[in-house]
């Protein structure tokens, strides 16, 4: 359910290390099945600066609306468009379609902070 080759947020995120130093981010499993539907996203524009622990995203569900905040700091280098017409997608594939950004790492080490598969499950089952 919540894929070993990525990391995690304690916000659930998740973060996947591209083989070119740049990370792919997105909602976890556990936190879109929360929201339930999710019906709208609004992601940041091209060349925008991410800082950790700063919104980089808003969404509105089914239940709720609030900002997501990112576990590392870069510069957008692409956002899922397909989440404009379709942000339900987080819901059916939120480790594959439903991607939300692309990100230039400005601190690289600030991955190493993140969670391990295991260390996020423990965390959400507590």
């Amino acid at each position: 359910m919540h894929p070993n080759e990525l990391l995690y947020s304690s916000d659930h995120i998740w973060c996947k290390k591209e083989t070119d130093g740049n990370v792919r981010l997105g909602m976890t499993y556990y936190y879109q099945e929360q929201l339930k539907n999710i019906v709208y996203i609004d992601l940041p524009k091209i060349g925008a600066l991410v800082k950790k622990g700063e919104r980089f995203a808003s969404f509105e569900s089914s239940k709720t609306a609030a900002d997501l905040a990112s576990p590392i700091s870069g510069t957008v280098l692409e956002t899922n468009h397909l989440l404009q017409d379709k942000p339900s997608t987080v819901n059916k594939e939120p480790y594959g379609a439903g991607w939300m950004l692309l990100l230039k790492p400005s601190h690289p080490e600030e991955l190493d902070g993140l969670l391990s598969s295991k260390e996020y499950v423990d965390l959400i089952l507590k």
